[in-house]
């Protein structure tokens, strides 16, 4: 899984989320490493849409614009849940291998 598809549905996990409330939680998440432009964001959401991860929870007007919200699915939890597992595997192995060879990071 890309590191932005990873944070969108993390910025999902705790509840349904706007576009631009999408945008402004994958930035925190990150600690401002990724911005995620408004093309690339609603394409990964459009995308994620139809692999079932995610779904339109609602819409409602702001000063005359539609702000849809988008919510987490089952498989988008599952989906979720795994590539935590996955990387905190990666990261368990890397500071294993680092710790043998500078044991002063342990």
């Amino acid at each position: 899984m890309r590191e932005p598809t990873f944070l969108i549905l993390t910025a999902l996990a705790d509840g349904p989320r706007h576009g631009y409330g999408i945008v402004q939680e994958v930035r925190v998440l990150s600690g401002g490493r990724t911005s995620l432009l408004t093309g690339t964001l609603y394409t990964a959401l459009d995308r994620l849409t139809a692999e079932g991860l995610i779904e339109p929870d609602r819409e409602e007007e702001v000063d005359g614009r539609t702000r849809r919200y988008y919510r987490l699915r089952s498989a988008g939890l599952a989906a979720l849940t795994a590539e935590t597992a996955r990387l905190r595997q990666l990261a368990t192995a890397a500071e294993t291998r680092l710790r043998a060879v500078r044991p002063e990071t342990a």
